[in-house]
């Protein structure tokens, strides 16, 4: 069995592969001070609750954006898991070209996601994440990475926006029915949901008119589900965009 460990800077993605079939897949915060003994405890739990356990695993492979954390991981799969152990960064084969000007600036989540949205969809496209921050990955016809867009993700804009302003209540991410609220709530939503639609169309279109027609978007990420239904623009959402690229880097290497 194969474990691929999604490391976020605020939600840990972990998916467990029989073959070709995800067995099951789990989100936790992500604790930066989490040590190897402690992940190795918290992902036990995880696949105990489907039945499943550690010595069944005989292969791992981890991205991650917490450098805290990779040495941690490291050592717990090494300590914990057999088979051979695999982190996403430099030497690794992914079978895409990365046209940055400093590819080392890619982090490793989003060239995954890449790989991912290429293999399952084609090219041009264009991957959107919904994490702590919202980017936007663009990956050519012809499946070289090509560069992003990054911008601050949903849950911190709400975040700051009940912070600095006293008598603005926190509110939860949701259905904003009307785009004019009737309530301060109702507002909020409203502001969030649709702004955060605009901003994705207006950036879309702009990718578009860079990549060509027919480019399509592929989105992933904890907020995906509640703005992309909003959007004018054509998105897919892969919730599993992640873990399947992950998956597919691991075959590559092996």
């Amino acid at each position: 069995m194969l474990l691929a460990i999604d490391v976020g800077n605020t939600q840990t993605h972990i998916g467990a592969f029989d073959g070709n079939d995800l067995v099951e897949h789990w989100r936790f915060a992500t604790d930066g001070e989490d040590t190897a003994d402690e992940l190795a405890v918290r992902v036990t739990s995880l696949l105990g609750l489907r039945g499943l356990e550690l010595a069944t695993v005989d292969g791992s492979i981890v991205s991650s954006v917490v450098p805290r954390l990779n040495p941690e991981y490291q050592r717990m799969c090494a300590e914990y898991l057999d088979g051979r152990y695999l982190m996403v960064g430099p030497g690794v084969k992914t079978g895409m070209a990365v046209r940055l000007d400093n590819p080392h600036e890619l982090g490793a989540d989003r060239l995954v996601n890449a790989v991912a949205a290429f293999e399952k969809y084609g090219g041009p496209c264009a991957v959107v994440d919904f994490g702590t921050a919202i980017t936007f990955d663009a990956i050519s016809g012809e499946g070289d990475y090509l560069g992003g867009v990054i911008g601050p993700g949903v849950q911190i804009s709400m975040d700051a926006l009940t912070e600095r302003a006293a008598r603005l209540p926190k509110v939860d991410l949701a259905e904003p029915g009307d785009v004019i609220g009737r309530t301060t709530q109702a507002s909020i939503q409203s502001g969030m949901v649709y702004g955060f639609a605009g901003a994705i169309d207006a950036i879309a279109r702009r990718i578009t008119g860079e990549l060509g027609d027919g480019t399509q978007f592929i989105a992933t990420g904890g907020m995906a589900t509640g703005i992309v239904p909003y959007c004018d623009t054509e998105v897919a959402v892969d919730d599993l965009l992640t873990l399947d690229g992950l998956k597919l880097i691991w075959e590559r290497n092996v």
